[in-house]
């Protein structure tokens, strides 16, 4: 996978953040970014893919392994595909357990 990743910074707070992933077969797909989560101290960056009219609608999401550069913070972060069914299995509970946290944070904030 090339490093041709395009970050577009949302113009205001409630505006998603994206992500356009250039795909193998030569295709581009836009994403929100949903999260990064940090298991075994590995970044990972989980993408929800949107159609063309800017939503998803089969609820799918990616994940991918997420480095940013600490020495220069303007590069482009690198983004790579997780080959390994362990470790994939790792991100994926990780981040059943993120939404878990998100739903009761916003089970609370609800009842206030």
């Amino acid at each position: 996978m090339g490093n041709q990743n395009n970050y577009e910074t949302p113009e205001e707070n409630d505006e998603e953040m994206t992500v356009t992933l250039d795909l193998e077969d030569g295709t581009s797909v836009i994403c929100a970014i949903v999260t990064i989560l940090t298991v075994s101290g590995q970044d990972y960056i989980v993408l929800l893919p949107l159609e063309e009219d800017g939503e998803n609608h089969d609820g799918m999401v990616w994940f991918y392994r997420y480095h940013e550069n600490e020495k220069d913070p303007n590069e482009e972060p690198e983004l790579t595909y997780i080959e390994d069914d362990d470790e994939y299995d790792m991100v994926a509970d990780a981040f059943d357990e993120y939404l878990d946290n998100v739903e009761f944070d916003e089970i609370i904030e609800s009842e206030e």
